[in-house]
Order: C-alpha cells, then sequence, then structure tokens
C-alpha cells in the first residue's frame, strides 16, 4: 500500500515528553533532538509565552483551565531548572503587591501621558 505524502509543518519548538510517541502511534514521520540545559531554559521561556498567549482568545471554563493547567507545567519547569523555590515566587508575589497592588479593583487603563515607562505585555488585538 503506498503511502500518501503528507505535507511536512515546521514547529521548531519543545513539545512534551509524550509528544513523539504519539506522533509515532499515528504513523507520523517526524524530526526531534534533546536539547542542552541551556537550550532548555531557553526554549522554557519561550513556551511559557506560548501557553500563555492563547488564553486571551479562550471563552468555555474547561478550555481556560486545560491552558491554565499547560501554563502552570511549564511554570512548574522553570522553577525546577532555574531553580527558584515557592517561597522566592510568594516574595516576589509580595513585593509586587506592595509596589503595584493586585486587581481585586478591576481597574482598566485607557491611556496615560508618556512618562518613559515601558510595560513587558504582549498587546492583543481587540476580540470582535
Amino acid at each position: 500500500m503506498d503511502r500518501v505524502a503528507m505535507r511536512k509543518i515546521q514547529y521548531n519548538k519543545l513539545i512534551r515528553d509524550r509528544i513523539p510517541l504519539v506522533m509515532k502511534k499515528n504513523g507520523a514521520a517526524f524530526k526531534v533532538r534533546r536539547l542542552k540545559l541551556s537550550a532548555f531554559k531557553r526554549e522554557l521561556l519561550k513556551k511559557v509565552g506560548e501557553e500563555a498567549s492563547s488564553l486571551p482568545r479562550l471563552k468555555k471554563k474547561d478550555d481556560i483551565t486545560d491552558e491554565l493547567a499547560d501554563t502552570l507545567d511549564v511554570i512548574k519547569e522553570l522553577q525546577s531548572v532555574f531553580k527558584i523555590s515557592n517561597a522566592d515566587i510568594r516574595k516576589a508575589q509580595q513585593q509586587a503587591m506592595k509596589r503595584k497592588g493586585g486587581f481585586r479593583k478591576r481597574i482598566y487603563l485607557y491611556w496615560s501621558q508618556d512618562t518613559g515607562y515601558r510595560t513587558n505585555e504582549r498587546r492583543y488585538k481587540k476580540q470582535q
């Protein structure tokens, strides 16, 4: 039986450990490699952005829960490889809370005068 030629999709990204087994089971050809620690750290930092960036478009609780779980898995791995404890994170959260506050007041910023401050957020297209 002839195999139908399948189109290659370039991913060039970190994947979960069992994904190659799933692809193999599905009969897909693929190429993977094991990353050195420095490359792994860099790819984890990209991966957390990838996982979190899908959240703004989601509407259903189950979908949001799944993406939060994926994001938290990547964050936990980042904690492990960068040797960041839960106590370190709690301390940083407390410092941020003192400096910037929380989100309980639901404050939405429309604009502000340019003082040179730059945030680290990505810009998202307004959803219709």
